[in-house]
This record gives structure tokens, C-alpha cells and sequence, in this order.
């Protein structure tokens, strides 16, 4: 069995109503809290903090699932992008992709199994650009368009995530 992360958003935490879900679910998984949120320091600057204490989370193990919302869905694909041999698959909330951090990728897709769920009414971050970068990202993707917004509180509550994680 692979090991399991949740990486929360940007304004979010390890103990937000996701990560508290998900650890009633799925008792194993590792829900830490990152830098948080500050808007006097750029987003490169977290993501570039946040990336570095994810990968000392994930480089004890090699095989990991991860599952990402929103700011930590960008994370997760960078992180699998950069290690593909570390990560058995990624299950992406609503996530941040966007064009900024994809417009020069020189990678080839990669073949993990990427399932992506995206509220058709997110008013935070486009889920038709976010499905064209996943696309150029991932080969074995499952995008799911779902009627639900950038919070996902809905689709979250109504997932089997044992199944999802197998």
C-alpha cells in the first residue's frame, strides 16, 4: 500500500474541513500544515516554501498518493512532474493549474493515474484551462466535471475514497 498525503489550498490548513474529512476516511493519511498564507509574500515565494517542506514529507518514502486541493493540487503536479518514480497517483480537488506554471513544460506526460474533480461552478480558478494543462501534464487522466464549486464540500462528502485510493 502506498503511502497517503493530503496537501491543503492556499488560505487552508492540515486541519481544515477537507483534511479533517479525509483523515475520518482514511485514518493513515498524513494531513500537515504548510507556510501559511500571508499576502505581503508572493505566491512564488509560497509555493517555493511550501515545495520544499513537501519534499521533506515525501522523500522518506517513494511511493505516495497524493491528494491535492486547490493551491495544493498545483503542488502535488509539480511534485509528480518533478518525481514521477515517487508518486503511485495523484487525485487532484479543484486544482490551481495554471497557465504561469505550465507555459514552458519540457516534460513528457506522465503515465501515474491522475483523477481530477472540478466544480463546474468554481468561480476561483477555471476548469476549462485547468483540464487543458492536465491534459498536456498527464496521460492515464480521469476528469470529472461536477456540479459543485471551487470548495468541493459537496463532492468531497460524496466520494468513496477507499476506492479512489486503491
Amino acid at each position: 500500500m502506498a503511502n497517503i498525503i493530503f496537501i491543503h489550498g492556499l488560505e487552508s490548513s492540515g486541519s481544515g474541513f477537507k483534511a479533517r474529512f479525509l483523515k475520518k476516511q482514511i485514518p493513515e493519511i498524513m494531513t500537515p500544515d504548510f507556510e501559511p498564507y500571508n499576502s505581503e509574500i508572493s505566491i512564488d515565494l509560497i509555493l517555493k516554501k511550501r515545495m520544499k517542506q513537501l519534499e521533506s514529507f515525501l522523500n522518506e518514502n517513494s511511493s505516495w498518493i497524493i491528494i491535492g486541493s486547490s493551491f495544493g493540487g498545483l503542488m502535488g503536479t509539480i511534485y509528480a512532474l518533478q518525481k514521477p518514480k515517487n508518486v503511485y497517483k495523484l487525485i487532484l480537488l479543484a486544482p490551481f493549474l495554471i497557465e504561469t506554471y505550465f507555459n514552458n513544460i519540457k516534460v513528457k506526460p506522465l503515465n501515474i493515474p491522475v483523477i481530477i474533480f472540478h466544480g463546474k461552478n468554481d468561480n476561483v480558478v477555471n476548469h476549462n484551462k485547468t483540464k487543458w494543462i492536465a491534459q498536456k501534464c498527464f496521460n492515464n487522466l480521469q476528469y470529472h466535471l461536477v456540479n459543485d464549486d471551487h470548495f468541493l464540500h459537496s463532492t468531497v462528502q460524496s466520494l468513496n475514497w477507499k476506492e479512489l485510493i486503491l
